[in-house]
């Protein structure tokens, strides 16, 4: 079957199932819209399908013939983020927001069902949708629909995924072996003084004075206390304190997270910012609280695959539009806990086209894709399957 062809006639269909997808944005674990959507269109095409794995996972297998199982997966949660693009399907959940492509990608698999269960005759084996809940919330959608069983019944010999990236000309694929994304963290600290009058700091233990110290010493981490050649990400993301101008308040709250790729490094960078907040509070007479919880593993592509899946990309839509990636991401990713169990890869779909505004990062009130990407999305996870089964 010429996929590229199959994927291609679908165009109209796969940006409808997007704009609808997109105007029903679910965070985690709410996904119950968007999960009763996807089990529909796969019941439509006589797909065995299980649902409520992970509370809001969706699981589609079509059988073939043969012992082998790929495994495709799609991340179907939103971001609470008000959307401020002002199309036609812009979201109809007020606060939230498809603000980072899974609206694409759930379009793209769907396509991808609809291709390979015309052709289920011809498959060497079985084929296995993945819709996750809860990528973007910790401890991650993809880790508790592994230990539900995800992978098995029938046993997952690989698995593929893709994400949008609105850095990346549309057209184009990228591809890296090994670490692609890094380990993530989420850490809160409590910094506690003593409150009073603004024109009496003396007699008072100031918080917001800590967390400034706190701040600037914290970005020494990346900069001075570890090896340069080790990408280190420390980044304060959320202060929260005080009630007006001539108070000193009681706390201040600050958020953030660690990112980094080399995971002998995570003890030794939370010791070290406990010891700047030992430091600090003891300096000035207060007391802290801190909570790290680590997040999504590294996410490490498996060499043997992502060259299969390079050859792929090159056959499909030529030479020029395989596009290695040079250097990690430092965002994260729970694909990484798939890639633990099973060889696979994660490739990044380049959905820039700055004509039609498309260039918004992840994550912003104006994100938005390029939708001449999905068809090839749709190809690539359709071709994955086939040549693997093979």
């Amino acid at each position: 079957m010429d996929v590229k062809k199959e994927a291609f006639e679908l165009t109209e269909k796969l940006i409808e199932m997007r704009r609808q997808l997109h105007e029903i944005p679910e965070i985690a674990y709410e996904e119950v819209k968007t999960s009763a959507y996807i089990a529909d269109k796969l019941s439509e095409l006589g797909i065995e399908i299980k649902t409520g794995i992970a509370k809001t996972g969706v699981v589609g297998i079509l059988k073939g013939n043969g012992k082998k199982t790929i495994a495709l997966r799609a991340d179907i949660d939103a971001l609470p983020v008000t959307e401020a693009n002002n199309v036609e399907y812009k979201s109809k959940h007020a606060g939230n927001m498809h603000a980072c492509g899974h609206d694409a990608h759930m379009s793209m698999l769907l396509g991808t069902a609809m291709i390979l269960s015309k052709f289920k005759e011809h498959l060497k084996g079985q084929v296995k949708f993945i819709f996750q809940p809860s990528e973007e919330s910790l401890p991650g959608g993809a880790k508790q629909m592994i230990e539900e069983g995800v992978l098995d019944n029938p046993k997952v010999d690989a698995i593929f995924g893709l994400h949008c990236d609105p850095t990346i000309q549309t057209g184009k694929i990228g591809y890296k072996t090994g670490a692609l994304m890094a380990f993530t963290s989420e850490f809160i600290i409590l910094l506690q003084g003593k409150g009073g009058h603004a024109a009496d700091p003396s007699n008072s233990i100031d918080p917001i004075i800590m967390a400034s110290d706190v701040i600037q010493e914290l970005q020494k981490i990346p900069s001075r206390w570890v090896n340069p050649i080790e990408p280190v990400v420390v980044t304060i993301g959320s202060i929260h304190g005080g009630t007006t101008f001539n108070i000193i308040p009681e706390e201040i709250e600050l958020k953030g997270t660690v990112r980094l790729l080399n995971t002998e490094l995570i003890e030794k960078v939370k010791g070290m910012i406990n010891g700047i907040l030992k430091g600090i509070t003891s300096i000035y007479g207060g007391k802290y609280n801190f909570n790290f919880v680590a997040g999504y593993p590294v996410l490490v592509n498996n060499k043997e695959f992502t060259l299969f899946m390079q050859r792929i990309i090159k056959g499909l839509f030529g030479e020029e539009n395989a596009v290695e990636i040079d250097k990690p991401l430092m965002v994260g990713e729970d694909f990484a806990y798939y890639l633990q169990k099973v060889p696979g890869t994660f490739l990044l779909l380049g959905t820039k086209n700055e004509e039609k505004g498309s260039f918004f990062p992840w994550h912003h009130p104006h994100f938005n894709i390029d939708e001449d990407a999905l068809p090839i999305g749709t190809a690539l996870f359709a071709k994955c399957a086939i040549e693997f089964l093979k």
